[in-house]
């Protein structure tokens, strides 16, 4: 009793090394992300610094301008007494432009632009990869940018010394692709969370800017959450706790304010729709200009130097100037003014090729945006708007969730930003509506539809459907097969053979039981002999190592043992008895079972200008020339029947491209069809006469998802490729190995 209860009492051994591997593989990948979260941390302290003496240097001490700072910031370098220049404020932005250029396209040319769009294009299509260089450059580029009296923001460089180090950790330790986008998407959130003292805000938009959809990447928010966490906490020993703008204490207490809200929501939609097209109409023609790359930015920053001649409040970060519109102390044309001259100089100098984020341009203008509403309205109705800075705090927010589409982290940012909470709902409802009338745009060209469009998550949603989809579902569409008696001769098989259609035989007892399976491929070498065909017995060719299917399984499971193995069905057989043969189940059923599946999930949630064959995420973006054979083994047109059976018999094919004297596509030739021709008992046929003329094709341009359909709807062997400017000359061929092959590369990258 003793040794029962101590047994009871105490896990085995096998409990406790799986409770320990659970806790080591748990604490690593923390301790992994307090790493990046560190890492994050020390390089905002480190931009801070830069951002801070850049300024000194090249406003402050050249030009002699001191633009104002946030209330949760200070100058960090004492300020000068060299009076206010504006001819020199002119150049002062050239010259961070020419030297911001010439570094960035000297060593770094993907570092130039916004550095948020590169992380998001490193998630989706690198593998997480970003060069071990680029934070680096981004972070010297983007200082050199911003603080000689660009327009732009910290996100984009901080986001790319995040996603940087996140990236090299990974691929130090050689983790996969999926844990390399993780901890990329982690120093994204760590990064932001840090230089904007919101952590929280940090971690969703790190999960929320991927996508233009109202869609998050789960797997990112934990993770990005602690580094943010850690990032945020080390910055703010630096540089002091607390929010990064100083508020009133607004609130909101009146519905009657909800309609002002409103017309802010359309103002900002239509600030946010002139602020992408004068970012990319500028980035685009900066593109089309014929001059060296590295003198662009300087160009872009001369412009950004005459504009700031005759409003300066337009240049560098312009935190402070946003700060005073909270404070209520900016006239409606300062501010309107403000707002669209910062939309035009962050337009020339990011989109010129120079360095920076888009993020905290967007908090001033729409900050502004929103302070020039709330004053109108508060002259107009005092008794409703009481408090025009809220206005400010909700412009912030919905200016940015219009041209980011990120709605949710957006909200969180400027609560964290502002320290406003009570403005809440007037937020969510100004960046629901900025974002249901605006999504149509994004400023961030990087951002993808949704995990379908994702290259991240190819095959996903194929897999997850097919998981969903057991063979209990498919028993209606099983083919019914009558087992092959394991004695029988190969002479009395032949006859079978010959009325029969099919490419797969089961092989059964005396009890109907079944023992075996063999396909055509396994008797090719004796199918015309005719001196062994009383001498060899089905049991005798069989497999007796058969791979089955039960009710119980899934497609997926089905799908994959039919690739692993190259098998066009698989019997099917009780749960409880595997030697009860139920029937055949054939690809081709799975697949069209699949098609059909999706149909019914796109009748209840379908996007009407999504593509039909986006739902095989895979196989859509795959052409077929990743996949077709290009030596094809062909049969001419004049070869006679004879010499057809020779050429199946010495092939491992069962259907074979005819072409004629040119080498040009005239039909194709099957099994089946050398079957058919034989009973005519004609020896003069040729392979023209007993092919099949009338062709179906596909396109070497076509998706495998197009080749897919078309062998599946014809239940062909193979699809002869053609060329794509030629629909005769034939390129190659694919059968549904070769793209079942490819779809079996999806599963295992998943």
């Amino acid at each position: 009793m003793k040794s029962e209860n101590k047994a009871r009492r105490f896990p085995d051994d096998g409990v406790l090394r799986t409770r320990y591997s659970r806790l080591t593989s748990t604490g690593k990948w923390i301790f992994y992300y307090v790493l990046i979260g560190i890492i994050a941390g020390l390089g905002a302290v480190a931009f801070h610094y830069l951002c801070e003496l850049g300024t000194y240097v090249f406003l402050d001490q050249m030009a002699g301008y001191r633009p104002p700072a946030p209330a949760g910031e200070e100058h960090l370098f004492p300020q000068g007494d060299k009076p206010f220049n504006r001819w020199l404020l002119v150049f002062v932005p050239a010259l961070g432009g020419l030297l911001s250029g010439w570094l960035v396209y000297t060593f770094a040319p993907e570092a130039e632009g916004h550095g948020t769009d590169a992380a998001i294009d490193a998630y989706h299509n690198k593998g997480g990869y970003v060069r071990g260089r680029i934070p680096f450059i981004k972070t010297i580029a983007s200082a050199l940018t911003i603080t000689s009296g660009g327009s732009g923001g910290r996100e984009g460089p901080i986001a790319q010394i995040g996603a940087g180090f996140g990236s090299f950790l990974a691929t130090q330790l050689k983790l996969s692709d999926r844990e390399r986008r993780i901890m990329l998407a982690a120093g994204v959130g760590a990064g932001v969370g840090a230089i904007f003292r919101a952590p929280m805000a940090g971690a969703l938009f790190a999960a929320e800017v991927l996508y233009q959809e109202p869609e998050f990447e789960s797997d990112v928010i934990i993770p990005a959450g602690i580094s943010s966490g850690i990032a945020y906490c080390l910055f703010c020993l630096f540089f002091g706790w607390g929010s990064l703008f100083d508020t009133q204490d607004f609130k909101f207490e009146n519905p009657l304010e909800l309609g002002p809200y409103m017309v802010l929501a359309f103002v900002l939609v239509g600030a946010g729709i002139l602020y992408i097209k004068s970012f990319y109409g500028v980035h685009n023609f900066a593109k089309s200009v014929k001059i060296p790359n590295h003198l662009k930015p300087a160009i872009g920053g001369l412009c950004v130097g005459i504009i700031g001649f005759w409003l300066p409040q337009t240049l560098s970060f312009g935190y402070g100037f946003a700060q005073l519109a909270l404070d209520n102390q900016l006239p409606i044309l300062f501010l309107l003014g403000l707002a669209f001259g910062k939309i035009i100089t962050t337009s020339l100098s990011i989109g010129s090729g120079g360095s920076g984020g888009v993020f905290g341009p967007s908090v001033v203008i729409g900050g502004a945006l929103g302070g020039a509403v709330g004053k109108a309205f508060h002259a107009v109705a005092p008794g409703i708007v009481t408090q025009p800075g809220a206005f400010v705090v909700v412009g912030m927010a919905g200016f940015f969730a219009t041209v980011s589409n990120t709605p949710i982290s957006t909200i969180i940012f400027v609560s964290e930003m502002t320290d406003s909470y009570q403005l809440l709902l007037p937020s969510m409802l100004v960046c629901s509506l900025a974002f249901i009338v605006g999504r149509k745009w994004t400023i961030y060209e990087k951002q993808v539809a949704s995990k379908v469009d994702s290259n991240a998550h190819r095959g996903d949603f194929f897999v997850d459907v097919l998981e969903k989809i057991s063979v209990n579902e498919l028993l209606p569409r099983l083919r019914a097969v009558e087992l092959i008696p394991e004695e029988m001769t190969f002479r009395s098989f032949r006859d079978v053979f010959r009325s029969s259609e099919v490419t797969y035989f089961p092989v059964g007892d005396e009890q109907n039981r079944l023992r075996g399976i063999f396909s055509i491929n396994d008797i090719r070498w004796v199918l015309f002999d005719e001196e062994i065909g009383d001498l060899v017995r089905m049991r005798d060719v069989a497999n007796r190592d058969v791979v089955f299917a039960t009710p119980s399984e899934d497609l997926n499971s089905v799908l994959q043992k039919l690739t692993m193995q190259n098998l066009q069905s698989l019997p099917v057989v009780r749960d409880e008895d595997h030697a009860n043969l139920i029937g055949m189940l054939d690809r081709s059923e799975v697949i069209d079972y699949y098609n059909q599946r999706v149909s019914e999930i796109k009748s209840g949630r379908a996007d009407e200008g999504r593509e039909g064959d986006r739902e095989m995420a895979g196989l859509s973006g795959v052409k077929v020339t990743a996949a077709m054979k290009p030596e094809a083994a062909t049969i001419h047109e004049n070869m006679k029947i004879d010499e057809v059976r020779d050429a199946i018999y010495q092939s491992k094919f069962n259907s074979f491209p005819v072409v004629d004297e040119s080498g040009d596509l005239c039909g194709v030739l099957s099994l089946v069809d050398y079957q058919e021709g034989l009973k005519r008992e004609d020896s003069s046929l040729t392979a023209g006469d007993i092919g099949t003329r009338d062709v179906v094709c596909v396109n070497e341009q076509e998706s495998l998802f197009s080749a897919l359909n078309k062998i599946t709807a014809g239940d062909f062997a193979i699809l002869p490729v053609v060329a794509g400017n030629d629909p005769r000359k034939l390129v190659g061929v694919i059968s549904r190995r070769d793209i079942m092959t490819a779809l079996n590369r999806l599963f295992a990258k998943r």
